[in-house]
């Protein structure tokens, strides 16, 4: 039966694997649709990622594949198929604002299971796209104590990215080790520059002549996980913070729409605390 599948392979680099691996699917007549690999040499590891598609099956094609690379290496085979995300907010709406539109128009190739926030603000604009929302209040709450039923929420829920869409509380150990891999945030500002609070204001202080946006997976270490996405837009002295944070915005929308994607679509290796984007 004709199907597509994605491969992924991160392992020790040796000689030969590009061809090897070709090789498994050039003798079960498969079609390459796509193909990249990278090898960062300081770290002797190698990357690749292939979509092949025609008549196979899925487990044979699995084994063949590790019979021809390290014992050690990653592999994944993924069935092309629409992710399920949940969104975290808190009230400011330009980057939930932007997904939903987005999925209303078939541009985001995910489900969007729920919108979880910490406030009941966003929630009119989440009902207009007959997308369940919930409000867990933080208010009287210890951050763990917030957490734990932001928790059972999440988890009640049918997902595999969870996406915070200017979601601003720092999450626990506890709350990122649960979901290692899986938390993807939008940053105001081109890290690693200007991380933390404020951070339009940061860079109007310093006088910067460029602003930006980062997509970044979450770790315990603030605003310094893998970095997913980013860009910038000039700016002159001639902009106010306020300024700065309104042109931003959109920027920040821009970058979190592309991570997203690339997220959805299995085109992001995680290699220590840095990213390979195919």
């Amino acid at each position: 039966m004709e199907q597509r599948v994605r491969v992924l392979i991160d392992c020790k680099d040796a000689k030969g694997l590009v061809y090897k691996i070709s090789k498994v699917f050039y003798d079960r007549d498969l079609n390459i649709d796509n193909n990249r690999e990278f090898v960062d040499k300081e770290q002797g590891k190698f990357f690749m990622r292939t979509v092949v598609s025609g008549d196979f099956d899925i487990d044979e094609l699995e084994g063949a594949i590790k019979a021809v690379i390290p014992i050690s290496a990653n592999l994944q085979v993924i069935e092309p198929k629409r992710k399920k995300i949940v969104i975290l907010a808190t009230k400011e709406s330009h980057a939930l604002g932007d997904i939903l539109i987005r999925h209303e128009a078939g541009e985001l190739d995910a489900d969007i299971e729920a919108v979880i926030a910490n406030h009941d603000t966003l929630e009119p604009l989440v009902r207009r796209f007959d997308i369940p929302f919930f409000s867990v209040s933080a208010e009287g709450m210890s951050r763990e104590e917030h957490e734990e039923f932001m928790m059972e929420l999440i988890d009640e829920q049918e997902f595999d990215i969870i996406v915070l869409a200017k979601y601003m509380r720092i999450l626990t150990s506890n709350f990122v080790a649960k979901y290692p891999k899986q938390i993807v945030n939008i940053h105001h500002s081109f890290l690693p520059a200007f991380i933390g609070a404020n951070p339009y204001k940061q860079a109007h202080q310093r006088g910067v002549k460029i602003i930006g946006a980062t997509a970044h997976f979450v770790t315990d270490d603030l605003d310094e996980g893998p970095i997913i996405a980013q860009d910038i837009i000039p700016v002159t002295h001639r902009l106010e913070w306020r300024d700065m944070q309104r042109a931003g915005r959109d920027v920040e929308k821009i970058v979190l729409s592309r991570a997203l994607n690339l997220v959805l679509n299995d085109r992001v290796f995680v290699h220590g605390n840095k990213t390979i984007v195919f």
